[in-house]
């Protein structure tokens, strides 16, 4: 339906009329130069002329065509269906590949009669349509749920089902989650506990060092095994390094096996351990694991010394730990008074200070050519900082403090930060920053530049730079363990604050010698990881270049290639190669700068990912809680014509009507345009065509 309104109070275009019969009657009031027009003929000009008076005058009132449209949304049904490896690794694998199968496809039908219905899967990742592979390598309930809330905000949903086995092992507890929609389970998989050995839990540590012992502990797990026998092996490159005979005592059975290595040589070394099968197991595929041990000669270590006591301290000593291959130092300048030869990176926090000017600490870094990274706070002494040749100077500045927030810069290059930290670190508190004009070296770049208030700057926040006298970076605030609180309370982990140091520190605490080509690239990757690597190439005054391209061969232990091409970025290269089979692997990369060729090589290895089959017992009770608790109920796969008639009967679950109104301005329609045109045309010509003037 439609309607006419106007701005303006609706009895001002009784004026309009009047409007129109004055100006019709002043144009052809009698004896007018109307000529010898025929009667008709004059009463029709008139006409005309009224009526485009009167809509004009009408117009000026800002009249509007009012309409009210209704649109219908059938109510939304989502079928999530688990495609997780654990689904079929019970003695029921074929029916779900079967007549499972078949009986959700007609269950899609029949609802699809009534209802708007999607289906997707899911395991590690989200997948659209209904994947029935059973391959993913993970389950994440706590994914599916948040999917569900972006995807399905203010839309007419109005019930989940969910086919799943209960069991998940990565992200938060479903229970934890408030989905304001019903869950209808689809309870797969067997609660009763199947015959099964498995090498439930290897923990050691990624990185160990040359000469040393380190250990590594295997958790056995045993279930309906009583009585049973097994040989558990640890070998690397089929030389068998440890071996010891397990009995397995009850039907419900752990054991921790301690295992001590020498690491002998240094690179990448791939272990494998297994369990030798016994009869009548479920599955013997979660008997063995590999693990993949880096041996490097030291740690590198990495000294903070401060003003005085900060939270900053712990917290940044924190996050650089986080990566097994550092070790870190801390005390402040009044109580420091060992050599720092051995250091790798130098952090001096608020030095120096107008206390402490830390002149020797200083001169000693420069003198070693260590990487230094100073952070900046109300304690620093900015006239002496900028005397430092840290690639930043602050001018102007007047001894205050600036509340400033961070934003991630889109044109950094210097290496590629982990994750998505461009919306995590908007929500970080400020940091204390000193006031002033920034002036940045060239030959550097911000990480992070600094929002003061609701403006952006171009002013530098986390600054990493790189001259023939090394490299050095500046963090120009103090306040970072406030980031590090405000991760773990968004995320419940700290890994979005640890990536932003530990990179930074990785880059600065590089030690080997300046080329013109590196690779930066992990050592290690999870099988459902892509495989992304950096480049840099410099020229012969070490200053970032990627006019050339840069090419790089992966290759598996079987030597087959796998080549690829990086990416320009600004200044540099990356290359996201995608995911890989678990393996250990060698890399070349090469690149042609000038006349000179450059290579590169190196090695990483890809981890398995058999979290899905350490547990092969249902989990029932969680998909009933959760079913209870959003008022749902809980299906086997046999009762899927129930659950259809179920969810067709529900009186909750209906089609909704929308309201929607729209305004439009009657002056910017092209018809009344064009029709205003047409009549002042036609009365033209007749007006001409009958000798009037």
């Amino acid at each position: 339906m439609f309607q006419l309104i106007t701005e303006s109070p609706a009895w001002l275009s009784i004026f309009c009329l009047i409007a129109g019969a004055l100006f019709t009657f002043l144009l052809y009031r009698k004896g007018g130069n109307t000529g010898e027009i025929k009667s008709w003929l004059l009463w029709l000009m008139m006409s005309l002329r009224f009526v485009v008076i009167t809509l004009l005058s009408f117009l000026l009132l800002t009249p509007l065509i009012k309409t009210i449209t209704r649109q219908t949304e059938k109510p939304i049904i989502v079928i999530a269906q688990d495609n997780s490896r654990s689904i079929v690794t019970n003695k029921d694998s074929s029916f779900y590949r079967g007549k499972y199968a078949s009986d959700l496809r007609n269950m899609v039908e029949e609802l699809s009669k009534k209802y708007e219905v999607k289906t997707l899967s899911f395991g590690d990742k989200i997948g659209e349509n209904m994947d029935l592979s059973f391959d993913e390598k993970m389950t994440d309930f706590s994914k599916l749920l948040d999917e569900m809330d972006v995807r399905y905000a203010n839309r007419n949903f109005g019930a989940l089902i969910l086919a799943s086995d209960g069991l998940y092992n990565n992200g938060s507890n479903p229970l934890y989650h408030s989905l304001k929609v019903p869950v209808y389970s689809i309870a797969l998989g067997d609660t009763d506990a199947q015959k099964d050995l498995l090498v439930e839990n290897v923990s050691y540590n990624k990185i160990a060092y040359l000469n040393n012992s380190f250990p590594v502990e295997v958790t056995i797990l045993g279930r309906e095994c009583s009585g049973a026998s097994t040989t558990l092996t640890l070998s690397e490159d089929s030389t068998t390094l440890f071996t010891r005979q397990v009995n397995v005592a009850g039907n419900s059975f752990r054991q921790v096996i301690p295992v001590y290595l020498d690491a002998k040589k240094k690179g990448n070394h791939h272990y494998k351990i297994s369990l030798s099968a016994t009869s009548g197991e479920i599955t013997t595929t979660n008997n063995q694991k590999d693990i993949y041990v880096e041996v490097q000669e030291s740690k590198r270590k990495v000294l903070i010394v401060s003003d005085s006591p900060h939270p900053d301290v712990a917290a940044l000593k924190k996050a650089i730990e986080s990566n097994e291959n550092y070790e870190v130092k801390i005390s402040t300048i009044d109580k420091f008074a060992g050599s720092i030869k051995d250091e790798q990176l130098v952090i001096l926090h608020q030095l120096p200070s107008t206390d402490h000017p830390a002149s020797d600490l200083i001169r000693s870094i420069k003198e070693n050519s260590i990487p230094c990274l100073y952070i900046l706070g109300s304690q620093t002494n900015v006239a002496a900082f900028n005397l430092l040749g840290a690639g930043i100077s602050i001018r102007n500045s007047l001894n205050r403090g600036n509340e400033t927030k961070a934003v991630v810069n889109d044109n950094f290059s210097l290496f590629a930060p982990e994750g998505d930290i461009k919306n995590a670190v908007r929500t970080f508190p400020p940091l204390l920053a000193p006031f002033g004009d920034y002036t940045v070296s060239s030959q550097g770049s911000s990480l992070l530049t600094q929002q003061i208030g609701s403006v952006v700057t171009s002013q530098p926040l986390l600054f990493l730079g790189e001259s023939t006298k090394g490299r050095s970076g500046v963090l120009c605030g103090e306040g970072c363990w406030r980031w590090r609180m405000n991760d773990y309370e968004l995320n419940q982990n700290f890994d979005v604050f640890n990536s932003i140091i530990s990179k930074a520190v990785q880059y600065l605490s590089t030690t080997e010698k300046k080329g013109h080509f590196k690779v930066i690239c992990k050592n290690s990757f999870n099988e459902n990881e892509p495989v992304a690597m950096d480049a840099e190439v410099y020229n012969d005054n070490f200053e970032l270049v990627n006019t050339a391209d840069v090419s790089v061969t992966i290759m598996n232990r079987d030597r087959k290639a796998f080549p690829f091409t990086f990416s320009k970025t600004e200044k540099a290269y990356s290359l996201n190669a995608g995911v890989f089979m678990p393996g250990e692997y060698h890399y070349k990369a090469q690149v042609k700068s000038g006349e000179k060729l450059y290579v590169e090589e190196g090695d990483f290895s890809v981890y398995a990912l058999q979290v899905e089959l350490n547990e092969t017992v249902a989990d029932h009770q969680l998909l009933y809680t959760l079913s209870q608790k959003t008022g749902g109920q809980l299906f086997y796969p046999g009762q899927l014509k129930e659950l259809a008639a179920l969810l067709q009967s529900k009186e909750d679950i209906k089609t909704v009507s929308y309201s929607q109104v729209k305004l439009i301005d009657l002056v910017n329609l092209k018809a009344i345009f064009f029709l205003l045109l047409a009549m002042l045309t036609i009365e033209w010509f007749l007006r001409k065509r009958s000798g009037g003037y």
